[in-house]
């Protein structure tokens, strides 16, 4: 059973939300996909128009998201496209204000960071990069498609250069990644399927995370779910629920355009069905 009580627009409702993050002793922000689009990363609309009119015109896609599980025909057509896709969504530069704003909040307190976005937009933002977990990968990030090792490969300089020599929705061959250990192509460090390659880095940051929520999970904790759909909901959403539920000291927060949470927790939560933006340049 859920409860879907909506916390309206207000000052009052505001205050109140930060006075609980003003008075705990830690914050865990989960941070999905809804946040990079209140930063105005789009993956439809005009943006993906201006830079895909020659895929879109071939393929008829509708979203860089669906047109990325694409089989295409060759690998130089195939980073053609992931090149641009990796390009606005990891390096184009960006104004990123809501997370700017969201650091502003949370800067002075104990916080950590889990996302299953691959942007970089926290670190690109001013986070501690030690307080940050990427489970879902990396969009700056090669790895072997085999994979043979669990390692990962820095892609700015290479993403570049697709992007300045690719001509007629193609890269030239010579251009093409492949693994420097095995040979095989290479391919982007997302979470797709069960070739995704968890490296040093990766392990590095997950054990920060468990060590983080173990250290804090008794004291007075803010749970701070914000821009998360229902994709992987048993990343986020599920775990917060759960750590709520487990600790009195704990409030979970939600915010995001549809917010709900388990009436076993309703009177330690706060849902603000709100643009994301709108709160936290409140917040703040």
């Amino acid at each position: 059973m859920y409860s879907r009580m909506k916390i309206n627009e207000s000052t009052n409702k505001y205050l109140e939300l930060k006075q609980v993050i003003d008075d705990c002793d830690a914050i865990v922000i989960g941070a999905g996909s809804g946040l990079s689009t209140a930063a105005g990363l789009y993956y439809s609309g005009q943006i993906f128009e201006d830079h895909f009119s020659d895929f879109i015109d071939k393929y008829h896609f509708t979203d860089m998201y669906t047109a990325g599980f694409y089989p295409f025909e060759d690998l130089e057509e195939y980073w053609a496209y992931w090149s641009r896709h990796i390009y606005l969504n990891r390096y184009k530069e960006h104004d990123l204000k809501v997370y700017k704003d969201l650091l502003e909040i949370v800067k002075d307190k104990d916080y950590f960071v889990l996302t299953t976005n691959v942007d970089h937009c926290f670190q690109r933002s001013g986070f501690d990069k030690q307080r940050l977990f990427y489970m879902q990968g990396d969009y700056g990030l090669f790895q072997c498609s085999k994979p043979c090792q669990q390692i990962t490969y820095d892609n700015k300089e290479q993403v570049t250069k697709m992007i300045e020599y690719q001509s007629h929705m193609k890269i030239p061959a010579s251009m093409i990644p492949y693994c420097p250990i095995c040979g095989a192509p290479m391919t982007t460090n997302l979470r797709i399927d069960g070739t995704f390659v968890e490296d040093e880095g990766w392990h590095k940051a997950s054990e920060r995370y468990s060590d983080y929520i173990r250290r804090h999970q008794d004291m007075k904790i803010v749970y701070l779910e914000v821009g998360v759909g229902e994709n992987t909901p048993s990343i986020i959403k599920y775990p917060f629920w759960q750590m709520t539920y487990q600790n009195k000291n704990a409030t979970y927060v939600c915010i995001n355009p549809n917010t709900y949470c388990p009436s076993q927790i309703e009177d330690q939560s706060i849902l603000i069905s709100e643009k994301i933006n709108t709160v936290l340049e409140a917040l703040k």
